[in-house]
Parts: C-alpha cells; structure tokens; sequence
C-alpha cells in the first residue's frame, strides 16, 4: 500500500486509526477487515455498499470507457479550459490533492509530474485501477470509497478536486461537507459543474420511467452552490462561470484553442456581454 495511504488512512465513518494486516492484503479497523486489491484499499463500509448509486457507478465504470480519446475536437476543447479553471484556483502551497470521481485521471497526470502527490479515488475498482496503469508516478495512489464517508481525518488534506461529479451525488449538500470537512486550514475544495443546466430526460426502455440523460439529477447557479457552504466561518465560498454557449454552439475551437488560458477568458468574457449564456461553473470551498 502506498506511503501516503499508509499515514492518511482511517476508517470511513467513525475515522478510527486503521492498521494493516500481517499478511499485507487488507487494512483493520475495529474487527472490520477492508481487502486491498492490486495496492488499492477498497475502504467501502456496508452501509456505502448498499447504496443504489455506488452499484451504478461501479457498472457505469465497467460498461464505458473513461480513458478514451475523445472523437470531437470541440469538446476536449472545452473540456481543457474546464481543466485549466480549476488549475488556476490549486494553492502554491498544495502536497496532497484528492480526486473524488477520478474519471480519466488528468489530475494525476498533470499534478503528478510537479511533485505533488494525487490519490485517485471512485467508488468503482474499475477506474483507480486504469489510473494507476496509465500514470505510474511514484506520488501517485488509489482508492476506492464513497464520498459521502470519506476514510481520512478531519482537516488532513491540502486540496480535494472534483470535477463534473456534484450533478450526479444525491445529496450535494452532505457531499460538499464531507469535501470540506478533510481541508487542511489554507486548503481548498474545487469543484466544477455545469452552468445553470436544463436538465433533460428520456424514457428508459428497461423501466418505462423518465430517466435524467447523463445521470444529471442536479442543476446550478452560483447562489445554489455557495448555499452549499458549511456554516463554518474559517470556509470562504468563491466561484467564476464561462465557457459562452454561442461560442460553443459556433465551434470557435479552430480559431480559440491556442490562446492561452488568460487571453481566451477575456474573449470568452467578451461575448458573454452580448449574450450571457454560459456552460460551466468552477467554485472553490478554501478555509482559511
């Protein structure tokens, strides 16, 4: 099990001090035994088991393919600037950086390589596992386990990264206190999200019910977000929106995508003073 594991680890829930066991192959906690496949602790507690969106995404890890290319230039597009928002927001100061949802594992492979240590969390095996494969840093680890039970001890880490994930979490409130509540003081919480976004459905053919398209369940605007905040003076709340829709929809991509990240956004912010209709939120959580 890798170092950092080793010296954060507690147990979900309770966050009682864990230990590994003699033969290498789980950690322990109060006589409860959580296996270790592959040097990733699988830190899922019963009650997360039991939960219907763990068993979806553990399927939806297997059934699609995170790590592949995409097809539409436009989209990686607007996903780098997505990328390049919360990147702007990581403090100088960040060791220790949790992605919560690891999906395609860019935050370890871009953070990696600058010497700061990346643990690639999902609730599935599927994805971690990939992510280690992929990115084979030696500051690089893995886990899985639920955001919503969290196995490491209040105020521990430097940064928590999730990007794309509170759209898809039942419960966003109890899902930004449980980001929060691991933040070293002088740490951060970043998280992006869809921007004020229509949520549409289908009919599911095996249920016969209407079904949110892309498991989004949730919609935000910055005044949703920030009342998100735990009532905790020492966490401060900020938040920018960009990606202007008609620039999307116009597939600028050709003409935009080799500015850099600061002469992009005052194009971006340019056109959202015609028409201000924009695509993304990043926020940031930071207790000082």
């Amino acid at each position: 099990m890798h170092t950092f594991l080793r010296s954060h680890l507690v147990a979900p829930r309770t966050h009682e001090r864990i230990e590994l066991s003699a033969d290498g192959q789980s950690v322990v906690t109060a006589g409860v035994a959580f296996p270790i496949a592959d040097a990733i602790p699988v830190m899922l507690d019963v009650r997360t088991r039991s939960e219907n969106y763990v068993e979806h995404y553990q399927t939806d890890a297997q059934e699609f393919d995170y790590f592949e290319e995409r097809e539409d230039p436009a989209t990686e597009h607007d996903e780098r600037r997505v990328r390049e928002a919360i990147m702007r927001r990581l403090p100088k100061t960040t060791k220790t950086v949790l992605d919560v949802g690891c999906g395609r594992a860019w935050v370890a492979r871009d953070l990696c390589p600058r010497g700061i240590t990346v643990c690639s969390m999902d609730v599935s095996m599927t994805n971690p596992r990939r992510a280690l494969e992929k990115y084979p840093f030696a500051n690089h680890c893995a886990l899985v386990a639920d955001a919503f039970a969290l196995p490491f001890a209040d105020q521990s880490l430097d940064v928590v990264i999730a990007s794309e994930i509170i759209e898809h979490v039942p419960d966003p409130r109890a899902f930004v206190h449980e980001l929060v509540r691991v933040l070293k003081p002088g740490g951060s919480l970043i998280l992006s999200t869809p921007y004020k976004e229509k949520i549409k459905y289908c009919l599911c053919i095996h249920c016969n019910r209407r079904t949110p398209l892309h498991a989004h369940i949730h919609s935000f605007d910055e005044r949703v977000l920030a009342g998100l905040t735990p009532n905790d003076a020492s966490v401060v709340c900020q938040w920018e929106s960009f990606g202007n829709k008609v620039l999307l929809f116009l597939r600028t991509y050709p003409f935009v995508q080799w500015m850099p990240h600061r002469l992009w956004r005052i194009i971006d912010s340019l056109a959202s003073l015609f028409v201000n209709k924009r695509a993304h939120i990043v926020v940031e959580w930071h207790r000082r």
